[in-house]
C-alpha cells in the first residue's frame, strides 16, 4: 500500500472520528471546571434576629420528627448562588443590607431557623431557643472578578471559600450551630455570590425552596412575603405507639462491605466529574429501559439505572456475586392521605428508597432489568412505608452513616432553584452545590441554569482517577443514533 493511500485512509478515519464526536456532543457533554484559588477577606459576621415577636421564648423547645433527625439529615447542605450586578460604589452595603433586612423579616414566620439543635435522651434531637441566637450573615470580599472564576455552569470545589465555615469546624457538626449561615461575597466587578448553609434537620430540599422563595420575594418587594404560610407541625410525623415496623428497611442496614467498592473509593483520591445530559439522551434511555413493555418507568428510573451500571462497570467491582445498593430520596408529601399534610409544611418528608442488585447482574444484565429494580423501589414508597420508616428510627436509631456497597443519587432537578432565588437581581447564573468529593458515593442530578435549557440536566459524580475515562465511555455508549451506528461501521 502506497504512503499516499495510507495517508488518505488515515485522514478519512480522523474525519469520521471527529464527526462521531460532533454527533455525540449534543447527547452527553463532559463539563470541566477551573482549578483556582479564590482569595477571600471576611469583613464582618452579623447575627440576624427575627424582626418581630415570635411564638417562643428563651428556654423553649420544638419537636423534630424522626425524619428530621435521621442520621442522613444531621448535616448542613451547602449551596451557592452567583449574581451579576452593575452596582459599583454602593454594591457592598446595598446587597448586604437588602439581604439582612429581608432575612430578619422572614425569620419571624420561619423562627425555627433562629434556634439551635441539641441532643436529648436516647439520641433524639430538638430545636431549642436561647438568648442572642439567630441566623448568621457574613460579609466578605474578593479582589477577583466574576469572569476570573471561569465556567459558572458546573459545580467547582474551588468555590468552597465562598461558603462560610467556622475556623476548625468539625465535619458533620450541627449542635449549637446557627441553623442558617449565609455568606455574601462581593467581587471586584460588582457581582456577588450568596453561599448558603441550611441545617437539613429543619427542612428538606422542597422545604428549603419554600424558605428561599419567601426570603427572595421579601428582598425584592421590601415587605414580608410568605406564600404559602410556613407550617411547623412536626408532631404530624410522630411515631406510632407502639411502633410498627412493617418493612425491612435495608436502606439503613449496616452491611460489612466484602467488595472492592468502598476501599477503592475511600482509599483512592476521588475527582468530581460532571456531564451535561441532553433531553434526547434521556428520552432515548427511557425508551431502551422499557423496551419490553412489561412496565412503565420514569426518566429518573432510567437515568439512575444507567448511572449505577456505568459506575459499577467503571470501578470494576469484585467479587461479582456481591450485593450492592442504590439509594435515593423520594418525596412522600403526596403519599400522605389520612390526613393529608398541611400546606406550607417545610420539614423533611422524604423516604429513602433502595434497589438491590449483584455486581454480576449490573455488569452483565440489561438496562431494562436494572431500571425495573429502581422503578419498584421508588413505587414501594407509600404512606405505610413512610410511617414504618418513622417507627424504625424510633426503635433502632442509626448512629452512623452506612456506605457499604452503596451509591446514593440525589435528584435536584425537581427543585425550582433558579426561579426561587431572584432577590431583585434576576435569576442566578448558577444555583446548586459546590463539592461532592467529601462523600464519594453520592451522585447529584442538577437542573441546568439556562432559561432555555430544553430539558437538559447536569449529572455530577465522584470517581477515582483511574475510573474516570471508563465511566465516561460507559455513560456515553448506550444511546447511539442511527447515523452514529452507520458511521461507526465505516471504522470497522
Amino acid at each position: 500500500m502506497s504512503k499516499e493511500i495510507l495517508s488518505y485512509k488515515c485522514s478519512c478515519l480522523l474525519v469520521i472520528k471527529i464527526c462521531l464526536s460532533t454527533l455525540m456532543a449534543p447527547w452527553v457533554q463532559e463539563l470541566h471546571f477551573n482549578h483556582l484559588t479564590i482569595p477571600i477577606t471576611i469583613n464582618s459576621l452579623v447575627p440576624i434576629m427575627p424582626a418581630g415577636p415570635i411564638p417562643v421564648a428563651s428556654g423553649d423547645t420544638l419537636y423534630l420528627s424522626n425524619l428530621d433527625d435521621m442520621i442522613g439529615a444531621r448535616v448542613f447542605t451547602p449551596t451557592i448562588y452567583f449574581y451579576r450586578s452593575d452596582y459599583k460604589s454602593c454594591a457592598k452595603t446595598f446587597v448586604m443590607k437588602r439581604l439582612c433586612d429581608a432575612l430578619a423579616y422572614v425569620l419571624v414566620p420561619y423562627y425555627p431557623f433562629s434556634g439551635r439543635i441539641r441532643e436529648t435522651k436516647n439520641g433524639k434531637l430538638e430545636v431549642f431557643f436561647g438568648p442572642e441566637q439567630g441566623a448568621l450573615m457574613i460579609e466578605a470580599y474578593s479582589k477577583m472578578s466574576l469572569a476570573e472564576l471561569g465556567d459558572l455552569t458546573v459545580p467547582n470545589p474551588a468555590w468552597s471559600p465562598l461558603v462560610y465555615k467556622f475556623p476548625n469546624e468539625e465535619p458533620y457538626k450541627i449542635f449549637d450551630m446557627p441553623l442558617l449561615i449565609a455568606q455574601v461575597t462581593q467581587f471586584s466587578c460588582g457581582s456577588f455570590s450568596l453561599g448558603l448553609r441550611l441545617c437539613h434537620c429543619i427542612c428538606d430540599g422542597i422545604g428549603a425552596m419554600q424558605f428561599l422563595r419567601a426570603w427572595a420575594a421579601t428582598a425584592r418587594t421590601g415587605t414580608l412575603v410568605t406564600n404559602p404560610e410556613p407550617c411547623w407541625d412536626r408532631e404530624f410525623l410522630k411515631p406510632r405507639s407502639p411502633p410498627v415496623v412493617k418493612h425491612p428497611h435495608i436502606e439503613f442496614m449496616r452491611i460489612e462491605d466484602g467488595s472492592t467498592l468502598t476501599m477503592s473509593l475511600w482509599q483512592e483520591k476521588s475527582v468530581q466529574k460532571c456531564y451535561r445530559i441532553s433531553r434526547e439522551f434521556q428520552a432515548k434511555l427511557k425508551d431502551l429501559a422499557q423496551s419490553n413493555d412489561k412496565f412503565s418507568c420514569s426518566t429518573f428510573d432510567a437515568m439512575a439505572a444507567h448511572i449505577w451500571r456505568s459506575w459499577i462497570k467503571a470501578l470494576d467491582v469484585k467479587p461479582r456475586e456481591y450485593k450492592l445498593r442504590l439509594t435515593f430520596s423520594v418525596n412522600a408529601r403526596q403519599k400522605l392521605k389520612n390526613p393529608p399534610l398541611k400546606d406550607g409544611f417545610y420539614g423533611n418528608v422524604v423516604c429513602v428508597a433502595c434497589a438491590v442488585s449483584s455486581v454480576n447482574e449490573l455488569v452483565n444484565g440489561n438496562l431494562a432489568n436494572t431500571t425495573h429494580l429502581v422503578c419498584e423501589a421508588r413505587n414501594s414508597v407509600s404512606e405505610e412505608y413512610l410511617r414504618s420508616t418513622i417507627d424504625y428510627v424510633e426503635v433502632d436509631r442509626p448512629r452512623r452513616l452506612e456506605f457499604g456497597g452503596k451509591l446514593t443519587i440525589t435528584q435536584w432537578t425537581r427543585f425550582s432553584m433558579y426561579e426561587s432565588a431572584d432577590f431583585g437581581w434576576g435569576r442566578p447564573i448558577y444555583a446548586g452545590p459546590i463539592d461532592l468529593t467529601p462523600t464519594p458515593q453520592v451522585c447529584v442530578f442538577l437542573p441546568e441554569g439556562e432559561t432555555d435549557s430544553n430539558g437538559r440536566m447536569v449529572v455530577c459524580i465522584c470517581l477515582p482517577e483511574y475510573a474516570t475515562n471508563r465511566f465516561t465511555e460507559y455513560l456515553c455508549s448506550v444511546v447511539p443514533s442511527d447515523e452514529y451506528v452507520n458511521r461507526k461501521k465505516l471504522l470497522n
